[in-house]
């Protein structure tokens, strides 16, 4: 389901897939028995962002429906943007907000941000440019 997300909701490109396991994996990963399928995706220019699945052990637990920005745990990923974009595509795909809508920044600050769920859970905070 987050392929698709970052895929064709925020515009991503797969740039490699792999499996990986063995005992690399499991110290990397601080679980035994890793066995991960990985899906590289970049953007245009910058750094690019790993999906990982468990394909073993199954036994991890999803992020707690009534996650916060200010839990402990709580933790996103920042990329840039155009916000008004990725702000339609989110809304007419029905994903999760974790901001009201888009924010603007104010002075100093970049002019509009909005945070956003994957459907995985995870945070991403798209600024704009």
């Amino acid at each position: 389901m987050s392929l698709g997300y970052y895929r064709d909701t925020l515009g991503l490109r797969v740039a490699g897939e792999s499996e990986n396991y063995g005992i690399e994996q499991e110290r990397l990963n601080n679980v035994f028995g890793a066995r991960l399928r990985i899906t590289a995706l970049r953007a245009e220019s910058g750094p690019g962002v790993e999906l990982l699945e468990y394909l073993a052990p199954r036994t991890g637990r999803p992020m707690p429906i009534d996650t916060q920005s200010n839990d402990l745990w709580s933790w996103h990923i920042d990329m840039d943007a155009d916000v008004a974009a990725a702000d339609a595509a989110v809304r007419g795909r029905h994903y999760g907000y974790v901001s009201p809508g888009p924010v603007h920044g104010g002075p100093g600050a970049r002019p509009w941000s909005l945070l956003v769920r994957d459907p995985d859970g995870h945070a991403v905070m798209l600024e704009s440019r």
